[in-house]
């Protein structure tokens, strides 16, 4: 029963913060996040880097210095969505619920990022691979 009024109030709070105060943040957070990692995923396919989220996957190897990389991109966003979903919460609930914080800004900040930044990286590659091929082709003449 515990267990059932504790969700029902994570629920409720997290759908309350759509239409209560500081709602733009809820805009702002996720595309500054999805700016930093769109910057990230270009780098990635420079640097002929596997997409994000399946090397963090499947890579156990290379895991802690991908989560490194990741966090210097996104994790002032994370802190950021953190310091705001607590104001909000003192604002609005008059209490802080820290797992709800934790929650709020991993769903605005770090969500968008691994879900994108994978995303991106092939889409440069593809793009990259498409150039490269339209430049080898030899020009078309017009002569009959």
């Amino acid at each position: 029963m515990l267990q059932t009024t504790l969700w029902a109030r994570v629920a409720s709070n997290l759908v309350a913060r759509v239409s209560g105060p500081m709602k733009f943040r809820l805009v702002m957070q996720p595309l500054t996040s999805s700016f930093f990692t769109v910057r990230s995923g270009l780098r990635d396919s420079r640097q002929g880097r596997p997409a994000y989220f399946w090397a963090l996957l499947s890579s156990p190897g290379q895991r802690v210095a991908m989560i490194k990389d990741g966090w210097k991109s996104v994790g002032k966003i994370f802190v950021l969505a953190l310091v705001l979903d607590i104001v909000y919460q003192i604002i609005v609930l008059r209490f802080v619920y820290p797992g709800e914080a934790i929650g709020a800004a991993f769903i605005l900040a770090i969500a968008p990022y691994l879900i994108l930044r994978g995303l991106v990286t092939r889409i440069a590659r593809k793009k990259k691979g498409e150039l490269h091929t339209i430049r080898r082709q030899p020009p078309r003449s017009n002569v009959a």
